[in-house]
């Protein structure tokens, strides 16, 4: 029964997408319905389903399975798209946008349920397609670039990735993830390249900020939200399935964390602070892959909120908003969700860096410390942003319903979310993220708003990010071989 319904679930949002334009003007009422079966589905496999796994064609190990760590992936694109659509109910977007927006939905929810690397691809594929569509949708030339830019350096991934699905199952006759152990060292890693360059994982990560600057604030929440997760979720699956890829991830995990966090604490730009700091939360889920799927939930409702409300300040510059203060309602979604993701107790970010504390080894301790260190910098930036209730120049800039029923849902999951681990609140849990978060706000304010760091962008130059690809398969390739 529930296998059956997995099956409807998976290719409901493809029919929804492709028929919307038969009913052009229930595309959202759709697009959220969509998004509330996904909710549904989700919530279930967390609570209450045993882990289920289902056969597709047995002869190549193509198959799905399903269990806690997919439902908290597919809890997030849930509840990331629903508030996306919500938000631009009232902007005029058109049947196409919602189409794609419906036909990303589907094509991530593939991803966290595929046992096997061919289907991993394909989503993977499909995934890349439509977040290209959406990220050149304004039609602008600038638009367009940025992302045909973000397509090919998909689909380069992509190419590296199918060469190690190929390799691996010409070594062991099966797609099957468990057919890993024993592949070739250059089948894995081609496979891990792939993924860490569609995830923005390390260096590969560099991508993020000129492709998440240049998008509607919509589709930056719904790229930092849900769709580089994609690249994580088959890492996470492989450290759980297979221990002996556990320290490669977890590795990748400490490395990506530190990285994303260096650039983020002295960026100036709002969406390029965000954009890196994906970057460092996405080295947080892989760093203790048993309990990366909570973690994930979290930054996804994190992420999104502060994308959509950074989309509606005055300006983009860090500086510029220091001068003039920003309407108090948005100050308050902006704190609420720095509060969360810098693990302040009362949200869900706090039960998340709590538990992954816990599952860490103790090589990869010191260096999540700095990394929860810089976020409390990296976030203080927003916190301590000037806001005023006074000003009528100041109360029309506040946004409308859609925005703050998106908010209601991102930032009312954070609290929501706290009941998956309430344990964590305990008093010895409870002072070391409020003495880091502390001390990060004290480094920010006599330290790093008064250092002015330009950060070069020339790593992040097209042709700069394909190299990047090659030094980081020869360095894979060697850790591989060690």
């Amino acid at each position: 029964m529930m296998a059956t319904f997995t099956l409807f679930w998976i290719t409901l949002p493809l029919f929804v997408g492709f028929g919307i334009y038969l009913l052009p003007k229930l595309a959202r009422v759709l697009a959220v319905a969509v998004s509330l079966v996904s909710l549904a589905y989700g919530l279930w496999h967390v609570v209450y389903a045993e882990p289920m796994a289902v056969t597709l064609i047995d002869s190549f190990g193509v198959s799905l399975l399903v269990d806690q760590l997919s439902g908290f992936f597919v809890l997030t694109n849930a509840v990331v798209t629903a508030a996306v659509v919500l938000y631009c109910w009232s902007s005029g977007k058109s049947t196409f946008f919602y189409t794609q927006a419906i036909i990303l939905h589907g094509s991530v929810n593939s991803v966290f349920i595929c046992a096997d690397l061919i289907s991993v691809y394909v989503a993977l594929e499909v995934i890349g397609i439509a977040a290209f569509l959406l990220i050149a949708y304004p039609r602008s030339d600038r638009a367009v670039w940025v992302g045909l830019r973000y397509l090919v350096v998909s689909n380069t991934a992509m190419l590296f990735y199918l060469l190690g699905a190929a390799l691996v199952y010409q070594a062991n006759r099966s797609f099957a993830f468990d057919a890993l152990t024993g592949a070739p060292a250059e089948a894995i890693a081609l496979i891990f390249l792939g993924l860490l360059s569609k995830g923005g994982i390390f260096v590969s990560g560099l991508w993020l900020p000129p492709t998440h600057g240049e998008s509607e604030s919509p589709v930056s929440a719904l790229l930092s939200g849900v769709v580089v997760k994609t690249g994580v979720f088959p890492m996470v699956r492989f450290a759980l399935l297979l221990p002996e890829f556990d320290p490669l991830v977890r590795f990748f995990g400490v490395a990506t964390a530190l990285f994303g966090v260096g650039f983020a604490v002295f960026a100036k730009d709002t969406k390029r602070v965000l954009a890196f700091h994906t970057v460092s939360q996405l080295g947080f889920v892989l760093a203790a892959p048993a309990v990366g799927g909570f973690y994930a939930l979290t930054h996804g409702l994190v992420k999104s909120a502060l994308f959509l409300t950074v989309g509606k300040l005055p300006s983009r510059d860090i500086k510029s908003l220091k001068k003039n203060p920003i309407p108090t309602s948005l100050w308050i979604a902006l704190a609420i969700a720095s509060f969360s993701i810098s693990g302040f107790p009362l949200l869900s970010g706090f039960g998340a860096k709590v538990l992954t504390t816990k599952n860490l080894l103790p090589w990869q301790v010191i260096g999540m410390n700095i990394a929860a260190l810089g976020t409390a910098i990296s976030f203080a930036k927003f916190i301590f942003l000037p806001h005023t209730l006074s000003s009528q120049d100041q109360a029309k800039k506040v946004p409308g319903t859609g925005f703050w029923l998106a908010m209601a849902v991102l930032l009312g999951g954070l609290v929501f979310a706290n009941i998956f681990y309430y344990e964590a609140y305990t008093l010895s849990n409870t002072v070391k993220p409020l003495v880091t978060i502390a001390l990060g706000w004290l480094m920010y304010l006599l330290l790093f708003q008064r250092v002015s760091v330009k950060i070069p962008r020339v790593a992040e130059r097209f042709d700069h990010l394909i190299g990047a690809m090659s030094l980081t398969l020869t360095f894979l390739f060697w850790m591989v071989l060690a």
